[in-house]
């Protein structure tokens, strides 16, 4: 798998993968966040290529103090072939030149073949409560 920044061109079809990954959320407009990741350095989407085919990604970024991931997805017709690994690889290579040295990301509670994923990759669960607010005043999301 060749790993390199997302283009204009791959927009769509980094959309359509996270759509067919069950990863996008109707309060969630996914080319704006695309667009948001892309607008500074602190944040970029990796994509991996088969060929000529988009099959993972991966958004990635830091607050300067944390990297963070998002969107990790693999082609359903390409899982089980090591790509996740590898994005997630790619996205920690890309926290590490930035001087980051801690990763986090979010899994939902009820996403049991994710977590076990990422245990894989030697990651640990930590106790943590998590907040949030929609700041433009809508009610809060699942």
């Amino acid at each position: 798998m060749n790993i390199t920044p997302i283009t204009d061109a791959d927009v769509p079809v980094v959309i359509d993968l996270w759509q067919r990954c069950n990863l996008a959320r109707p309060w969630n407009d996914s080319g704006a966040d695309i667009a948001l990741a892309r607008r500074d350095e602190n944040s970029d989407i990796l994509i991996g290529r088969d060929g000529d085919s988009i099959v993972a990604s991966v958004l990635v970024g830091h607050d300067g103090h944390r990297g963070w991931v998002y969107y990790v997805a693999v082609d359903p017709d390409h899982q089980g072939k090591d790509l996740g690994r590898g994005i997630m690889a790619a996205a920690e290579d890309w926290l590490r030149t930035r001087g980051i040295e801690k990763l986090m990301l979010l899994v939902r509670s009820d996403n049991t073949q994710v977590q076990k994923f990422y245990e894989k990759l030697d990651y640990v669960e930590q106790d943590r409560v998590l907040y949030a607010k929609w700041l433009d005043g809508r009610p809060m999301t699942p």
